[in-house]
This record gives structure tokens, sequence and C-alpha cells, in this order.
């Protein structure tokens, strides 16, 4: 049965719940094959009403803040592997209580809270994330190997050993790639840090393994894992962010307006690019639009506009084969990862609500909002 969108509110966020399975299914095939240790990372899919479905599948999850490692603790029952590039003093003792791994940015930040984690009543596993200054990512905002980023730590910065009670190395370079961009990182972090790797427990080789996304090469990665875990007797641990989630839902929206701006056609929704899908402006990247395509001459065009006053809130072109209504549907495909977890309310725009069409094809409203979380927020 497909999605009746006249259950669902406008606007709104649909998790599939039967796509978000077959997506955990085959990470876990990759993660039993392979051998490695694959966690969910909430920077990029943080539905915390799904935690238990993805505990079945995953070994984990993974932290960037005090925020998020709370809510795996109290929402997936388990300790974080937590990094961040900076830890507060003042949150540092209640982190530890929600993790199993904490990774430094910096050996300033190793050697300022080693003690805390030395002392603390359980084993905590420390970490340092390195910086193989190379990165196959176009855009310099989701590059973290540019000159002068502040994430991670270049060899010339570390010794011939590495600091005592240091167990595993961080590298997270890649952003939405596949098997073959990580066999060339690999290359320059095996030349810059090889000999590291054979002092450590584990390496933890981050996000952006879009291993859910068709024509992925599974084997290939469990070909390279398999050789890494052989070649320095190490465990292997990936925090994919955008594959867990990727294209299992959609963002439900509707006409508001139409409106003839010197000559481009415009249709005004009740959402917004900028506060509910930022990453469509940052990256940029276009959005699909069920039942529309890029401009084609002769059929009915449209530019795509926000709800906020911000001039840049808006998306060109798409073309439909009817021209379109006030009050009709328009669906944003794949807009489950990356967008709620980067939502706001600017311009006092409502959030979306966030709902789950699910496997016995019911709709379930798992939360909408009111005044109450811009109000919070200001």
């Amino acid at each position: 049965m497909a999605i009746d969108f006249s259950q669902i509110p406008s606007p709104c966020y649909v998790l599939e719940e039967k796509l978000l399975r077959k997506n955990l299914e085959l990470i876990n095939r990759v993660q039993t094959e392979s051998g490695a240790e694959i966690i969910l990372a909430l920077k990029g899919f943080s539905m915390y009403k799904m935690f238990p479905m993805v505990k079945k599948y995953l070994s984990g999850a993974t932290a960037s803040s005090l925020n998020e490692a709370r809510l795996i603790f109290e929402e997936m029952d388990c300790l974080a592997h937590t990094y961040a590039p900076a830890y507060k003093p003042e949150e540092f003792e209640e982190l530890m209580g929600y993790s199993s791994h904490i990774t430094f940015n910096s050996l300033n930040q190793f050697h300022q809270f080693k003690g805390q984690v030395d002392a603390f009543d359980r084993k905590i596993s420390m970490g340092l994330r390195i910086n193989p200054q190379y990165a196959e990512v176009s855009t310099d905002m989701y590059n973290p190997c540019v000159v002068g980023s502040r994430l991670g730590i270049t060899r010339e910065a570390l010794g011939d050993s590495l600091p005592d009670g240091i167990e595993g190395l961080h590298s997270h370079t890649m952003c939405e790639n596949d098997s073959y961009v990580l066999e060339r990182t690999l290359v320059h972090i095996e030349e810059k840090f090889g000999d590291l790797l054979h002092q450590i427990k584990w390496l933890n080789l981050g996000g952006g393994h879009l291993m859910t996304k068709e024509g992925y090469d599974h084997a290939h990665l469990i070909a390279t894992i398999k050789r890494l875990k052989a070649t320095y007797n190490i465990d292997i641990i990936l925090e994919p962010g955008s594959a867990i989630a990727w294209q299992t839902g959609y963002l439900r929206s509707r006409v508001l307006d139409i409106v003839d701006a010197q000559g481009v056609d415009v249709a005004i929704l009740d959402i917004s690019f900028a506060a509910h899908m930022p990453d469509t402006l940052e990256m940029p990247y276009k959005p699909k639009v069920w039942g529309a395509t890029d401009a084609i001459e002769g059929k009915p065009t449209y530019r795509l506009g926000g709800m906020t006053c911000l001039a840049g809130d808006y998306m060109s072109e798409y073309s439909f084969d009817k021209p379109l209504e006030i009050g009709d549907t328009v669906i944003f495909d794949d807009m489950i990862h990356y967008t709620m977890v980067k939502t706001t309310t600017f311009n006092g725009v409502g959030l979306p609500s966030i709902g789950i069409w699910h496997e016995d094809d019911t709709f379930e409203l798992v939360k909408s909002f009111g005044f109450e979380s811009f109000k919070e927020k200001i």
C-alpha cells in the first residue's frame, strides 16, 4: 500500500518504517561479515522513537555533545562513543557517565581531562582524532582536511609513540562517499600513522560511508575492513550518518500561494529550505520532489519558495505535469537524515511535525510543535 498523505498533517517529516529496517538489515550484514562495529551517528539521525529498532541491528551510537550522549544513554540504553572538538570542563564529569569511549581532538584536551578519566569509577577507552590531510570532499564546509582545519591532529604533532592511556585513533574525512574513497583515504592514513596503528586497540573510521546508496560495493568494503583488522590486529568502528536513514522518508508540504515574480512563477510552501532542510542551501543540493523534474520548456514550471522572509529561501526550478494550485501537496523525497537534527524556528516559522508510516500501513504522529517550541529557544 502506498502512503496515504491525506492522513498526514502538513508540514510533516514522515519516516517509512520498512525502509529504515531495510537499511539496518543491510548495514548489519556488512557489520557481521566484516567484523566491524557499526554505530549510529546522532548528528545525522536522532529520532529516538526508532532507537529500539536501531539497537536490534547496530552496535551502539556515537555522540558529539553532552546532550547526544545523554539521549543515547536514556533512549538506547547503552553508552556512547563520544567525540567533540572541545569539551566543557563543567560538563565532563557527567559526560563520562554516558560514555564508553571518549576521543579527544587535541593533545591539550587529552592532557586536561586524562586525570578525570583515569579516576573514573569504570573503564573508559580514550582516543585521539587524527587528520590525515586528505579528503575527497568538494565543499569546504564539509571538508575536515582543509588547511587550517581545527579537526584532528596531524602526524607532525605526534611523536613516535602515542601518549600513555590512548587506546584508539579516530579519522573522519568522508562525506557520503563509497568504499573506494575509503580505500584511497586509507593509503594516507597508513602512510602517516601506520606505525601508530600497531600501538592501538581500535580505529574509528568515522562517518561518510554511504553503504545504503544503490550501487555501493559492499564486498569491497568488507574486504577492506578485514584487511585492516588482520594487518594491525585492531577493532574497526564505522559511524555512518546519512547511510542509516538514507531514502527512508519524506517532507510533506503544501502550496500556500502562487505568485508571478517578474515572469517567474513561484509556489510558496508551508515549509522553509533555510529552517527545515538547510543542507539544500549549504551543500548545496537540489532535493527531489515527487512528480516533478528539473525545468522542462513548455511544462508548468515553478520556483519553490519557503515561507520565511529570507530572500534566498527558495529552490529553482521544477516542472510538473500539470499546473500547481493553492492547497496542493508537494512531497520532498529523502528528507529524514540531516534534516530534523538541523531544523530551526527562524522567523518564528513552526517546525514540521514528525510521524511514522508503520509497516502495517498505519500512520503515527510522533510529535508536533507549537508556540512553546519557538518561545523556549529564544
